[in-house]
């Protein structure tokens, strides 16, 4: 079904070390994720899913083990090339948003085309497009705090994939959002994996996040429990909001 692997920790730990303690985020994961494929990293607060996101992303350094993307082995790389790893091959979603406030719609998208080397005339070219693929063709100008959640969020996906990354990073895209905006989110970014044959890897507590995944990593106190394909039923929108059945 997928093109190999593009995504792999070999025996990754990650520890903290806090005034004579030490806090094991992660202790000796192995996972592979196949090109194309969304992969939800599934787990409660404090599992070590977003430890994880910040290992696969270049974001953070392993204690021990590795991350090899494309067959590069990321803890290899140097400080400027793990950067130009982080600018042209990964795009992040975080669910603060993480958008510059001063910035508009706009700029806040041309801003990783920056260091991309992009002319200003490719980088407002290719920001107006993809804000008028997330559906904000209309809010060119606007600043973050004159956007609802959700429509701060698809500018952050539109700044992710300004540089034309394989590879999509989302850590609780859905946090901030009500149900109905999440999904519309959530569906948003399986339609670009669809589409555009990116490699999503979401990290997630949400659990509408299952219907749109091709695979589910659960994650528990650092240690991936199991991996198992999607459900066979979808799960709906309608069917998020459809009480249960009282007994």
């Amino acid at each position: 079904m997928f093109m190999g692997v593009i995504i792999e920790a070999v025996d990754l730990h990650k520890y903290y070390y806090m005034k004579g303690w030490v806090v094991k985020a992660l202790q000796g994961v192995n996972l592979s994720i196949f090109r194309g494929e969304y992969l939800s990293i599934m787990g409660p607060s404090g599992s070590g899913k977003t430890t994880l996101f910040n290992m696969i992303g270049g974001l953070d350094r392993p204690t021990r083990g590795k991350v090899i993307v494309d067959g590069v082995d990321l803890s290899s790389l140097n400080d400027y090339d793990l950067a130009m790893f982080r600018c042209f091959k990964v795009g992040y979603v975080f669910q603060t948003f993480n958008l510059i406030p001063f910035l508009t719609a706009l700029d806040n998208v041309m801003l990783p085309m920056v260091f991309a080397g992009l002319s200003v005339e490719e980088r407002r070219r290719r920001a107006i497009e993809l804000l008028n693929i997330v559906g904000l063709g209309d809010r060119l100008h606007h600043k973050p705090d004159e956007l609802s959640g959700g429509q701060q969020q698809r500018v952050a996906l539109a700044r992710a994939l300004a540089n034309n990354p394989s590879i999509l990073l989302a850590d609780e895209p859905t946090g901030n959002l009500d149900l109905a905006t999440g999904f519309k989110i959530v569906s948003l970014m399986k339609d670009l994996n669809v589409k555009n044959g990116i490699t999503v890897v979401c990290a997630t507590h949400d659990m509408k996040i299952l219907g749109v995944s091709d695979r589910i990593a659960w994650i528990r106190d650092g240690v991936i429990e199991r991996i198992e394909p999607r459900r066979t039923v979808e799960i709906t929108f309608e069917e998020l909001f459809e009480e249960p059945p009282k007994l």
